[in-house]
C-alpha cells in the first residue's frame, strides 16, 4: 500500500520495498549513504535495501556503526562519511536510532554547524537532504515525525530536536524487514508506540484529529502487540503494529508528548538505558500523576475506551485512572517487561539530577500539567521502588 502525506510518500505491506526504486527514480537521486547498525549489516538487510538502490541507478555506501541511543560522536562519524562521499540522499535501515541519526546528519549537512546547536524546536533554516527510512521495528514512529533524539555523553543528556526540516521523504514499512525482530525488542518498541499514543491523548495540545489517530493506535497495539510478541511470524500482527506505530507517530507529532518521555530521555541520557523499556516502566506512574487532577477525567475516559475497559463510562476519579494503569501494567507484565526502574539494574538513582534534566526536556512543556521538580522526583522514586 502507498500513502501520500505532508512529509512525502509511505509504503506499507509485505514486499513494499519493491516500490522504492521507482520512487527514487522520480526524485533523481544518484548517490546515497545507508545508515544502519552492525546486526542489520551482517544479517544482509542493508544489502537487500542496497539492491533496490542499484535498481534505481543510484550508487551507495554503508555506515553500519549506529548504536542504540546514538551519540554526537556517531552522528559526527556518519556526517563525515556523507560529506566525503558527497551524497545527495540518506537511507536509514533500522529503528529509531538509525532514523534519528539520519535526520541529524541530514540537518547538519544542509545547515552546517554542530548537531548540538539544533537542540530544541525548529532551529534549522533549511530542509535537510532527502531521507529514506526503511523501518525494521514497530515503535518509534520516527519515519513520520518531526522529532529526533541524539545523546550528548558529555552532559549525560538526550537532546530532543523538533524540526519540520528533518522529515523523512520516503518511508517503507515492509514487514519482511520486521519478521525476525526478537520478542524482547518487539515488546520494548511496541510499548514505546503505546506510550506515544497515550501521551498524545493526555497532552495539553491534543485535539479531535490527534485523538482519532491516537485512540485507534492504542486499540490496535493492545490487540496486536501480544500476538506479535508471542509469535513473530504472525504477519497480520506485524503489519497492524506497523500501521499502529506510524499512526501513533502522526498523533504525537501534532499533539506533542509529555512527562513520560521527558523522564525517559533523562534516564536514557544518564544511564544509556533502552528508550522503549524506560517508557514502559514510567508510563503507569506518570499516568497516576496526571490522573490525580480532576480536569483529566475526560481524557482518561478516552484512553479507557481505546483500551476496551468495560464500564469505563461509569467510572470516575481514582477508579478510572486505576483501571487504565492496571491494564498497562498487566500488558507490560505479559510482555515480560520490568515493573520498576530497580529491575533495570541501575543501582540507586540521583533523583534530583534526573528531575532537573527532565524538567528542561522539550517534551515536558506538552504535559497537561507542568510538574514541580519535587513531583518529578517523587515519580522517579515510586517507579524505582515500585509503589503504585
Amino acid at each position: 500500500m502507498e500513502r501520500s502525506n505532508a512529509v512525502g510518500v509511505s509504503f506499507f505491506g509485505k514486499g513494499s520495498i519493491s516500490l522504492l526504486p521507482e520512487e527514487l527514480k522520480k526524485r533523481g537521486v544518484k548517490r546515497g549513504l545507508i545508515i544502519t547498525d552492525s546486526f542489520l549489516y551482517k544479517s544482509g538487510a542493508a544489502d537487500k535495501v542496497g539492491e533496490r538502490l542499484l535498481e534505481a541507478e543510484a550508487e551507495y555506501a554503508i555506515y553500519y556503526l549506529v548504536q542504540p541511543n546514538p551519540t554526537v560522536m556517531i552522528v559526527n562519524e556518519c556526517l563525515h562519511a556523507a560529506k566525503t562521499l558527497q551524497v545527495d540522499f540518506l537511507v536509514a535501515v533500522g529503528g529509531g536510532s538509525a532514523i534519528d541519526t539520519a535526520k541529524a546528519v541530514s540537518i547538519v549537512l544542509e545547515n552546517g554547524g554542530r548537531v548540538e546547536e539544533y537542540e530544541g524546536v525548529n532551529k534549522s533554516k533549511r530542509k535537510g537532504i532527502p531521507i529514506v527510512a526503511v523501518n525494521t521495528t514497530a515503535g518509534t514512529g520516527s519515519e513520520v515525525t518531526a522529532f529526533y533524539i541524539v545523546t550528548d555523553p558529555e552532559r549525560y543528556s538526550k537532546m530532543c530536536m523538533v524540526d519540520s526540516n528533518c522529515m523523512v521523504s520516503i518511508a517503507v514499512n515492509d514487514i519482511d524487514f520486521m519478521m525476525t525482530m526478537p520478542p524482547k525488542l518487539t515488546a520494548a518498541t511496541g510499548m514505546d508506540a503505546m506510550t506515544h499514543a497515550i501521551e498524545a491523548v493526555l497532552s495539553k495540545k491534543a485535539v479531535p484529529i490527534t485523538d482519532k489517530d491516537a485512540m485507534w493506535a492504542i486499540t490496535a497495539i493492545k490487540d496486536y502487540l501480544p500476538r506479535a510478541y508471542q509469535n513473530g511470524s504472525d504477519e497480520e500482527a506485524r503489519e497492524m503494529m506497523a500501521y499502529a506505530e506510524y499512526t501513533a507517530g502522526m498523533a504525537f507529532s501534532n499533539s506533542g508528548l509529555g512527562m513520560v518521555h521527558a523522564m525517559a530521555h533523562a534516564l536514557g541520557g544518564m544511564l544509556n538505558l533502552p528508550h522503549g523499556v524506560c517508557n514502559a516502566v514510567l508510563l503507569p506512574y506518570v499516568m497516576e500523576f496526571n490522573g490525580s487532577f480532576p480536569e483529566m477525567a475526560e481524557r482518561f475516559k478516552k484512553v479507557a475506551q481505546a483500551l476496551g475497559i468495560p464500564s469505563y463510562r461509569c467510572m470516575q476519579g481514582e477508579d478510572l485512572v486505576h483501571a487504565c494503569t492496571r491494564f498497562i501494567r498487566d500488558l507490560s507484565h505479559s510482555l515480560s517487561l520490568p515493573e520498576s526502574l530497580k529491575e533495570l539494574g541501575t543501582g540507586m538513582l540521583d533523583y534530583e539530577t534526573l528531575a532537573e534534566t527532565a524538567m528542561r526536556d522539550v517534551c515536558m512543556k506538552d504535559n497537561f500539567f507542568m510538574p514541580a521538580k519535587s513531583q518529578v522526583v517523587e515519580v522517579y522514586r515510586r517507579a524505582f521502588e515500585h509503589k503504585s
